[in-house]
């Protein structure tokens, strides 16, 4: 009955989230979420606030959440913003911040949820391409543009882009929002926070989904001058007053809180990736280097969708993207250290079969 949608839903092409197969003993690889579980404390939180208080709205400024969040920062609370997941708050910032008469800049190989959102809300998008090392040109994003994002650590690259290129974008966009996308920053990057108040045009966005372990409670969040959190509250004011919920406000700053469970399980993905790089490279493997809780990689004995369906076959799910430059790649999430060796011993069977 598609004759009842409107012209713009008939153009969408929608993101096209990972698998979330309901399959037993799974080793699943494909969707970047923590191998760990969140903290203790987040549990306690979310049990302590499932109380006869549901039954009224939640603080619709979380204003709890933001001092949290602020603090943590070396922000103040009128630097931040809350959404349900980073998705949200990302499609507020194309709604509300990026300007409709000129291209929106991004990566050509990047978060695919950016051309989405341009065609969601009417906005013409532009990719800046990488280098051959697959590596942001800082160079590449200048005006005129309608407004600049970019992930940091990049997705599905894996790769970080130091500050001082950051601030080359920045410079160079002085009349446009600069967005830095750190879904992925707390696993070997550097957040461009510390930048926030000397830059008036850059808003940095995160999430609680990937370090915290927090992804089935969808908090996110973004950080810049008053006057760019201003506009997403309008926004945000315009469309649902309530964005997040009691138990996900509670769980969220138990999780902020809890800084010293945060570190012990961010520090094992580390370790893992390392781990996981030193036995994919051991195998023949190419993998960029990573600052993120995944790894991007390819082997000359197989192209990236052959040795996905392959890993399938003994029940390991990792991401394969059927677009230019990077068909020949997977995906992988760093998993814990059971899984990355099931990974391996897969692969070594697989390899051997195709070589």
């Amino acid at each position: 009955m598609s004759r009842f949608w409107n012209a713009r839903v008939h153009e969408l092409k929608p993101y096209v989230p990972g698998e979330q197969p309901k399959v037993p003993n799974l080793v699943k690889l494909n969707t970047n979420e923590s191998p760990f579980g969140p903290s203790p404390k987040v549990i306690e939180a979310i049990q302590a606030a499932a109380d006869e208080s549901l039954r009224l709205y939640p603080d619709p400024e979380g204003e709890r959440l933001r001092d949290v969040i602020a603090g943590y920062h070396g922000l103040d609370a009128s630097q931040v913003f809350l959404g349900n997941g980073s998705d949200e708050v990302l499609a507020f910032i194309f709604q509300g911040l990026f300007q409709p008469d000129e291209h929106v800049l991004f990566p050509d190989i990047t978060y695919s949820f950016y051309p989405v959102y341009c065609g969601l809300y009417g906005l013409e998008g532009k990719t800046c391409p990488l280098d051959e090392d697959f590596r942001i040109d800082p160079n590449g994003f200048q005006p005129p543009n309608g407004g600049v994002i970019f992930p940091n650590p990049n997705a599905p690259t894996g790769i970080f882009l130091p500050l001082e290129s950051v601030e080359t974008i920045l410079a160079a966009n002085p009349e446009r929002v600069v967005v830095v996308d750190e879904a992925y920053v707390d696993f070997g990057g550097e957040s461009a926070s510390r930048l926030i108040n000397r830059y008036p045009n850059l808003l940095v966005t995160q999430t609680l989904s990937k370090s915290r372990s927090l992804a089935g409670l969808r908090v996110g969040f973004a950080l810049g001058q008053a006057h760019l959190i201003d506009g997403l509250s309008r926004i945000k004011n315009s469309f649902n007053s309530y964005p997040l919920d009691r138990l996900a406000q509670a769980g969220a700053i138990a999780a902020i809180e809890d800084d010293h469970y945060f570190q012990q399980c961010r520090d094992l993905v580390i370790d893992g990736r390392a781990f996981m790089v030193e036995a994919l490279e051991a195998q023949g493997f190419t993998v960029l280097p990573s600052a993120a809780n995944f790894v991007l990689c390819r082997h000359p004995a197989g192209s990236g969708d052959v040795l996905a369906s392959h890993l399938r076959d003994y029940g390991i799910i990792v991401r394969h993207f059927d677009k230019p430059r990077i068909r020949d790649f997977l995906r992988i999430t760093v998993g814990t250290r059971e899984q990355t060796n099931a990974l391996v011993k897969a692969l070594g069977e697989i390899l051997e079969r195709l070589q």
